[in-house]
């Protein structure tokens, strides 16, 4: 059995800042390697930021110096802390590993607007 629960999305004002969670259990530990996924109805699903096993972080050039990938092994859990949010950022946030492709969780909506 494998689980991704994100949280923490919600609405929030342009400039304004979350911090997204993604708790993992089963078998996907996040030691191994997470990434952080945004997809907007009628477009494909990005990938806005990962974190390697070796703690190695990228992050896609739209939310570079504003979004930041972090973990915490023990809680087995990801975090993506999003500042300076913007309208285009609006988009229902996965958390993933791929050594397990085909399973996603439900997301979390994060809507910036005023």
């Amino acid at each position: 059995q494998v689980q991704l629960v994100e949280s923490g999305g919600g609405l929030v004002q342009p400039g304004g800042s979350l911090r997204l969670s993604c708790a993992a259990s089963g078998s996907i530990f996040v030691a191994n390697g997470m990434g952080w996924y945004r997809q907007v109805p009628g477009k494909e699903r990005e990938l806005v930021a990962a974190i390697t096993s070796g703690g190695t972080t990228n992050y896609a050039d739209s939310v570079k110096g504003r979004f930041t990938i972090s973990r915490d092994n023990a809680k087995n859990t990801v975090y993506l802390q999003m500042n300076s949010l913007k309208p285009e950022d609006t988009a229902v946030y996965y958390c993933h590993q791929d050594y397990y492709p085909i399973y996603w969780g439900q997301g979390t909506q994060v809507t910036v607007s005023s």
